[in-house]
């Protein structure tokens, strides 16, 4: 992954802004197709405010199935190697990657039955946590209501996609990361 300073990303050809930034949202790059064209931006913060609009704006459904491409946690994709190289990295820092198979186990009955309850996957930003209080949260999390979880996946995905932004730009300036 290239880092720039957010000035370069301004001057970035489109298709080259887009590529860049496609991975800070989760099998989404249209997310980052929209901005293209509002750009330059003062700060990383307005171009992560930018993009979290584009999300937030989404109707129940697109919502819904913005949600769904994010993969389990821990879970069989991960295990098969089918998820972003940033999910990888991400979920493999707190070890999810290497989970024993009683601890799979686990986890894809929580994940399943996370599902089967709110309708989209478990998310959660786990760059602010480690395996034992991921775990916690997911079984907290679980006894939430539908429309508490919809907006706690929210929150974690702004954490998820600030962190991943970050990454990108070196003069990035969000407080908190």
């Amino acid at each position: 992954m290239t880092t720039r300073r957010l000035e370069q990303f301004n001057a970035l050809p489109e298709a080259e802004f887009k590529a860049a930034l496609a991975p800070v949202w989760e099998n989404a790059p249209w997310v980052a197709e929209k901005v293209a064209p509002s750009r330059p931006f003062g700060s990383a913060g307005a171009l992560h405010d930018a993009m979290l609009a584009h999300v937030r704006g989404l109707g129940r459904e697109d919502l819904l199935g913005f949600l769904n491409r994010h993969p389990d946690l821990g879970g069989a994709e991960l295990r098969a190697g089918r998820v972003t190289p940033e999910s990888e990295s991400e979920q493999g820092s707190i070890r999810l990657d290497a989970l024993t198979p009683e601890q799979a186990a686990e986890w894809d009955a929580l994940n399943a039955a996370y599902k089967a309850r709110f309708g989209f996957p478990f998310i959660l930003c786990v760059r602010r946590h480690d395996q034992v209080s991921a775990l916690a949260a997911i079984r907290t999390r679980l006894s939430g209501r539908p429309d508490e979880e919809l907006e706690a996946a929210l929150q974690e995905i702004t954490w998820i996609t600030r962190y991943r932004l970050a990454d990108r730009i070196s003069d990035h300036g969000m407080a908190g990361l």
